[in-house]
Formats: structure tokens, sequence, C-alpha cells
């Protein structure tokens, strides 16, 4: 079924692009692109400072997005509209188009859902829902309506349900009450009926884990949204749940390199089977719908559980290894995979600059590919591309052996 509907895709492209370019644009869905190799996909903030008050800029997001798109990113995810950012990026991307017939740049638009009292000093009550989520709902349709060339799923909320999240996490009927309302929308023909709609959330929250979050409102979720946007974050695990994190016995005479490449392969193995424990959990309710990688990614730097002080997974070596597995699986698997994230944010633990949810990106704040991209530095990609002025180098300055001076061993041993 997948390959024909690739087939149709390309014959619709190949038609629209004889006749009109901007054609093109509208004419493509999430249906066509979701999955398809040709069409990868990341998340993205462009924020450059520490705070989150100084917006970036449109002639700074343009920037972004030819670097993006000179690596094949042709679909962004972003995670609220109540920021000038995300109304940037689409003036962004229609600039660039108008410049350009030939850019493509699509985006899953996301709106941002809390509890009542969520970021307060009142207790947050998760069973019901802040007043601004129908703001955030009313905005995203909006945007939805004037871009609908270049939005092509609404995401309702942001790991929304996992209870981990104490501080704004709903339960499922908050996100099913929005979900149905824009499906009713497209009903209506006040959305774009070939908008996709969603919910971005942990692989537990979609019935991937415990069984306490087996409800029946998740089950209805399920039947409501058009496809299931699911996270996966081995790197957290290599803390919170280390089964897979360590050198197996018979790995002890291997190099250095070839023990931490198993580890990243069972790191691998470990996000794959959180994605079939989701698909198993949708097939025993009755459903079928596809499943992709809402976002999955691999911190390069953390002073928390997850650096050298704790479970020594956080590196430039590693993080490449599992970007590079991820995108080889899900690749062949016709799995689109939003990689959590294009470029480093500091905004998101200001107090800690050395803080895991700072050093995510592929490319870090001073305009430096980490390792999963000096590949692309050699080949020439960011050519004549730069990012606040200044072009594109390899961080360690491209020197092998300074980065494996930072490169730490696991230190549990795993029964075979």
């Amino acid at each position: 079924m997948k390959k024909l509907i690739y087939i149709i895709f390309l014959m619709v492209l190949s038609c629209n692009q004889k006749d009109n370019n901007n054609l093109v644009s509208k004419e493509i869905t999430a249906q066509m692109i979701l999955g398809n190799e040709n069409y990868q996909a990341i998340c993205y903030g462009g924020y450059r400072t520490n705070s989150r008050e100084i917006q970036p800029t449109v002639a700074e997001i343009k920037e972004d997005l030819k670097i993006l798109s000179a690596i094949n990113i042709k679909f962004l995810r972003t995670y609220n509209v109540h920021y000038e950012e995300v109304s940037n990026l689409l003036k962004a991307i229609t600039e660039l188009k108008k410049d350009d017939e030939k850019f493509e740049m699509y985006v899953m638009l996301g709106a941002w859902i809390d509890c009542k009292n969520a970021w307060t000093n009142l207790p947050p009550i998760h069973h019901e829902e802040s007043d601004r989520n129908a703001i955030e709902i009313a905005e995203a349709v909006r945007l939805t309506n004037q871009y609908p060339d270049i939005i092509k799923i609404i995401a309702v909320g942001n790991e929304a349900m996992v209870k981990w999240a104490t501080s704004y996490y709903v339960t499922p009927n908050i996100i099913l009450k929005w979900v149905n309302h824009l499906q009713n929308l497209k009903k209506e023909n006040k959305l774009p009926k070939e908008v996709w709609i969603t919910s971005s959330d942990n692989f537990a929250s979609w019935g991937g884990g415990d069984s306490e979050y087996h409800v029946e409102e998740l089950n209805q979720l399920y039947k409501a949204v058009d496809y299931i946007s699911m996270h996966t974050y081995p790197m957290h695990d290599t803390h919170y749940n280390p089964v897979f994190w360590g050198i197996k016995e018979n790995e002890l005479q291997l190099s250095d390199k070839e023990k931490i490449d198993a580890a990243m392969l069972r790191s691998r193995d470990y996000a794959v089977n959180q994605y079939n424990n989701v698909m198993a959990y949708m097939k025993s309710i009755g459903v079928d719908k596809p499943v992709h990688i809402g976002e999955t990614g691999w911190a390069t730097q953390s002073n928390e559980h997850y650096g050298n002080d704790g479970a020594k997974a956080t590196d430039e070596y590693k993080s490449a290894q599992f970007y590079n597995l991820m995108r080889e699986w899900s690749n062949k698997e016709n799995i689109s995979c939003f990689y959590f994230e294009a470029f480093d944010e500091n905004w998101k633990d200001s107090a800690n600059p050395l803080g895991s949810e700072n050093h995510f990106g592929l490319i870090n704040l001073q305009n430096q590919a980490k390792h999963a991209l000096w590949n692309e530095v050699d080949k020439g990609t960011f050519k004549n591309l730069t990012r606040n002025g200044k072009p594109i180098t390899k961080t360690y300055n491209g020197d092998e052996k300074a980065l494996w001076l930072d490169v730490k061993m696991p230190s549990s041993i795993l029964k075979n």
C-alpha cells in the first residue's frame, strides 16, 4: 500500500511541476510525504540566545532553512504558536519559495496543551485544562488556513499526556476533545481536508509501555487521529532503564570503538522495540494507522544523569551513531523521523549551560556542525551558506582524535 501511495505521489508531483509549482505544494499532503525518505524530517527551533523572549527573525530563519534544505530536510516540526518564531518561520518559507520555485519546506504545526494551573504556584489539575488551550488551537487553525501550502499536520500537544510531565500533563480526554474539534472543522470546510491531525507524545502515552495508560479515552484518541506521532528517547533510559546500556561480557575484548558501536546498536534496537510496542497496542484495540517518530534524539553534552558523572552516554560520537542508525532504520521502514533537533538552543535550560536539553542540535551555537554532519562539511554541502553570517565549520576543528578524548565508556557490564 505504501509503495502505491508513493507511485501516486510521484505521478502527481511530476504532473504538477509541469504546470505550476505553486500547485505542487497545495497538492502534496501529509499522507504523501510521511514515510518518504526524499522528505526528511526534523524538529526545529531557531532561538539563538538563552532567552525565549528574543525571537529569531525572518532573515535568521531563512539562513537556517537553507542549511536544512541542503541536507534534504523538507519537513519541520514546531511546538507552539504563541511566539513570533512560528509566524516568522512561515513567512521565511513563503519568501524562499518566491525566490526559488524549486524550494520545498513543510511544517508539522504544534499546538501546546496544558492542564489547569500549569506552570503556576497552584497545584496542577490534570483532568481540567488551561484556558490558554483554546487560544492556542484557534491560532493553529488560523495559521493553517493562511498557509495551507506549508502546514500539512497539526499536532495537539507535545508530551501532554505522559505522567512524568508533572507540571502540565492532561488526561487523554482533553487531547481527544481538541483532535475531534479539528477533525470536525475539516468536515465543515473550516480547515483544509488534507491536513492531518495527531498528538505527539511519549511511546508510553500511546500505550506502548505501562498498562496504566491503557484507558478508553486513549483508544478513542487512536481512532480520532489521522496517524500516531510517538517519541522514543533511549538516551534518557541509559539512566532510567539501563537494561541495554553497557558492555556485554563477550564484548570486553573489543576495541573501544567496537564496544560503543555495539552499545549504540542496542540503543537503536531499544527505540525500535518501543515503536513496535506502540504498533502492537494499536493493533490490539483494532486500529490500523501509520505510526511515525515525532521525536527522538541524543544529546552531545550533559552534566546530569546522562553525562560523565552518570551513564557516560553524551558525546558527539555516540550522538552521531544514534542519528545515523535511526535515519537508516526509519528510511528502510518508510517511517518519518522528526529528529530532535536541528540546532542547539540554550534557552531550554538557561540556568544550567551544560544541561542536556541545550545540546541536542546537529549544529551548535558557534555555527559548527557536530560529528553527525562532518561528512556534509567535507562534501561542501554548506558551501556559501551561513548562520549568523558565519560559515558552517566542524566541531573539534574536524580532529577525530580530539573528539575521542571526550568519548567515555559505559561502566556497566551486561550479561550476555
